[in-house]
């Protein structure tokens, strides 16, 4: 193992949090940890929906900080929900200074779409359904030509360097297959925004590296995880046996796509008054009893869309004609599939974690915005508002640097990873058993199967850190014997009376809840 010091601080991940965190540290020196080529490898990049934000006259934050606590399901922290949602219309604008090309109406106007549990139309978009790719292009486009930011492509964080209960770098690897030569940096603060856990789920929008690594090297070095039971199943990914599965946009039903099955009954309908809006757990559930009912569920876009579908969404198009369906003609087969972590790595206001030097900012932090159940397009919000507040943070504590050498790593060897086929059978678990319905005997065989993956490759740092994430979904969904949001409980159908509580548990507390479901006779 080799040691590196650097004067820059260490930005994991290369998300919009993560580029857009950079870019506002500079001229400060920062280095970006990313596996995959800028752009490659981001669930951002992925977003099709847009950022939230009320940019409309008749619109008010207040409103849309009532919806994302109404959509939470008890669980949002309301200071949180006022921050994020007031500041929201200056990230747009900021983005738009940046060259995101928003679309806009003919007078100028930002055009602005409904989604789900929304009361008005405020998801900003571009070019319909490619909101993230867009922004992570400006923002790709501005990082390139910061001096101060150095990007460290095809490089995997793996864990924290701790010191008397303080991060003091980051263990680092060669993100292609095999490399276990390990790189420790070790630098003034870090900044995790490395996604979420969506990809530890067999069918899931995710792109392929977002297994829950991040979350869970915190949590093993200490870091406290909160909400982590709390998994967002996106209802309409395409059920075209791909993987990830792309996603069909929520937008889609915001301009007046329907859900139907195969016998062509409209089913939201009698669930809940807003029927294809209702909040995204309602939807996702009702999808998956029509699946498990063998009655396959489908997006229907062509009266409400018809040949607009072509120029409104031309990303759901190329999705469906590369799998032989056409919207124009045909509805789009649909499933729940694991798409956002509410839950993550517990942090204050400021987004710091419970240990020293440490901060956290986008899907693999919980900052209590969320709850239960995120508002659609508060993600990429929360990202963008939790950047720039960690980069004014950690640069108000660290005295002025200037300038700093770049660093160079270089990687000895090679060896072994886990394989395909655990890594697979991890996912398997986590969705037969940790999926959109959970029950008490489910998630006792999955804590027992994760730990027997984990001992067979305790040797693998980031196959780790994924079992790492996954037993904490677990163990957290174990212990909360009700349903709500997200977290669906067969065995305990109810919600409990008032506001929930947030759930905040160490790895360690985890451990031994997996620990007394292994003496379990399965």
């Amino acid at each position: 193992m080799t040691d590196i010091t650097t004067d820059r601080v260490i930005i994991v991940g290369a998300g919009i949090g993560a580029l857009y965190a950079a870019l506002k540290f500079a001229p400060r020196p920062v280095v970006v940890i990313s596996p995959d080529p800028l752009g490659q490898g981001a669930s951002s990049a992925w977003a099709q929906g847009g950022v939230a934000a009320a940019m409309d006259v008749a619109d008010s934050p207040e409103s849309h900080a009532a919806d994302t606590v109404k959509a939470g399901a008890g669980m949002v922290a309301p200071d949180v929900a006022d921050l994020v949602t007031r500041e929201a219309r200056a990230y747009i604008l900021d983005l738009t200074t940046m060259g995101t090309p928003f679309d806009r109406t003919k007078g100028g106007d930002y055009v602005l779409s409904r989604e789900a549990a929304h009361s008005f139309a405020r998801v900003v978009r571009v070019k319909g359904d490619q909101a993230g790719s867009e922004i992570m292009a400006a923002l790709i486009e501005r990082v390139r030509e910061t001096p101060s930011i150095q990007v460290l492509e095809g490089v995997i964080a793996v864990g924290l360097g701790v010191a008397d209960a303080r991060v003091t770098g980051v263990a680092v690897q060669d993100a292609s297959e095999g490399g276990s030569d390990t790189v420790t940096v070790h630098g003034p603060a870090v900044l995790l925004a490395g996604g979420g856990s969506g990809g530890l789920y067999a069918l899931t929008t995710n792109p392929p590296r977002i297994r829950g690594q991040v979350i869970g090297m915190a949590a093993r070095a200490g870091a406290l995880i909160a909400d982590a039971e709390f998994v967002q199943f996106h209802p309409t990914a395409m059920d075209v046996g791909a993987d990830p599965a792309p996603l069909a946009t929520e937008a889609l039903r915001g301009e007046g796509a329907t859900l139907i099955n195969k016998h062509g009954v409209r089913f939201m309908q009698a669930i809940h008054p807003d029927a294809e809006l209702a909040p995204r757990d309602v939807v996702a559930r009702a999808i998956f009893a029509e699946v498990q009912a063998g009655n396959r569920p489908m997006l229907d876009t062509r009266a409400a869309l018809g040949e607009r579908i072509t120029e409104l969404f031309p990303a759901v198009v190329d999705y469906c004609l590369s799998n032989g369906i056409d919207p124009t003609q045909d509805p789009i087969p649909v499933a729940p599939a694991a798409h956002y972590h509410m839950g993550g790595i517990d942090t204050d206001t400021q987004g710091r974690a419970s240990l020293d030097g440490l901060w956290v900012c986008g899907e693999a932090s919980s900052t209590g915005l969320h709850g239960a159940n995120r508002l659609a397009s508060n993600g990429l919000l929360e990202a963008l508002v939790y950047a720039r507040i960690c980069a004014d943070g950690i640069a108000g504590i660290l005295p002025a640097v200037d300038d700093a050498a770049p660093l160079d790593i270089r990687f000895a060897n090679a060896g072994m990873s886990a394989s395909s086929v655990a890594v697979q059978e991890l996912r398997q678990v986590m969705t037969r058993h940790v999926g959109v319905v959970r029950d008490r005997a489910g998630l006792i065989r999955a804590l027992q199967t994760i730990a027997a993956l984990e001992a067979d490759h305790a040797d693998d740092p980031t196959f780790r850190n994924m079992c790492a994430t996954a037993t904490l979904i677990a163990a957290s969904a174990l212990i909360r014997e009700e349903s709500r949001g997200a977290h669906e409980r067969s065995d305990f159908p109810e919600t409990a009376n008032g506001q929930g509580e947030r759930s905040r548990m160490h790895l360690s507390d985890a451990l031994v809840i997996r620990g007394q479901a292994c003496k379990e006779i399965s």
